[in-house]
């Protein structure tokens, strides 16, 4: 499990540990933290090692899959650096797609939504080829996640690995960073600091937010069938931005007020999953509403930052 000390790796570990696999996290701890894992240390099927994928790895144990969750995946980091998101990406994949040849193992690519860029499709279905930016300011990390995708069918198709794809949308939840950089975590720090929050643009853009207990239960469900072809996994639930910062207001009982910034640089104006297929192939769809997930996240960063 690369990123395993993330946001979502910990959680998959965590789930499989409990499970009884060996679990083998590896991370580098960039954007990654000891914390998220730390009572994983004790279990006799928990295994950490400190590596940056993006150089190669070489590992004892037999394997039933490698799973590719490795990724600067907040805008605050793949914008700070470039170099290092697109080399996890491309590098990363192609390291880990080598790894799952030679253990003869199943391979499970962490996509994501950006690979739809800023879409003129909406909802965006698995089918769109997406509207991205080659050069822009988001590319290092919207181009890293469509090159990975391409490495890991060229293997599906000259190697015939069995491999997974799955293109998250914005999700959330405890064990994110505090400093995190991404809509929710900001909205959700600056409201119980008392600082000012910060909407870029006027806020109209929308998003769907999908808590990550959901999200889990998604990427398992994934793991146990057989189905090649990459597959959305988010909450079809649509929000604008302000009306986010709005309900975190509310939640967290913040005096804090709201200030709108420029937007940046080929910001999506909206993003929204079709998870047609996951409802069909997986029988599966987020039941935990936008509110509901909001105040068990705002109880996580209140002890991170009390």
């Amino acid at each position: 499990m690369t990123g395993g000390a993330g946001f979502i790796g910990s959680h998959l570990c965590r789930l499989f540990v409990e499970k009884g696999d060996l679990v083998i996290c590896v991370d580098n701890f960039i954007t990654g933290s000891k914390e998220n894992i730390q009572d994983l240390f004790n279990k006799p099927n928990f295994k950490l090692i400190e590596h940056d994928i993006s150089n190669p790895l070489y590992l004892d144990e037999d394997l039933d899959w490698v799973m590719h969750f490795a990724s600067l995946a907040s805008p605050k980091y793949y914008l700070g650096y470039p170099i290092k998101t697109l080399k996890s990406g491309l590098l990363g994949t192609h390291n880990c797609l080598g790894i799952a040849k030679l253990k003869d193992a199943k391979f499970f690519l962490a996509s994501t939504s950006e690979v739809y860029g800023d879409p003129l499709v909406h909802p965006q279905p698995e089918e769109y080829w997406g509207n991205v930016n080659s050069i822009g300011a988001r590319s290092c990390y919207d181009e890293s996640k469509r090159g990975a995708e391409a490495l890991v069918y060229a293997y599906y198709n000259q190697h015939k690995l069995d491999v997974r794809v799955v293109r998250i949308f914005n999700t959330y939840g405890p064990n994110m960073q505090v400093d995190d950089g991404r809509v929710v975590s900001n909205f959700i720090v600056q409201a119980l600091r008392g600082e000012e929050v910060t909407v870029y643009g006027r806020g109209i853009q929308s998003r769907s937010f999908c808590y990550i207990d959901d999200l889990v239960e998604g990427l398992e469900g994934f793991m146990k069938v057989d189905y090649k072809l990459p597959l959305n996994l988010g909450n079809p639930s649509e929000f604008t931005v302000i009306e986010l910062a709005r309900t975190v207001l509310k939640l967290t009982g913040s005096r804090s007020k709201i200030t709108f910034c420029d937007l940046p640089e080929d910001d999506p104006k909206q993003r929204r999953p079709d998870i047609t297929k996951a409802k069909k192939l997986l029988d599966w769809v987020p039941k935990i509403k936008l509110e509901e997930g909001l105040i068990k996240t705002i109880v996580y960063f209140k002890s991170k930052i009390s």
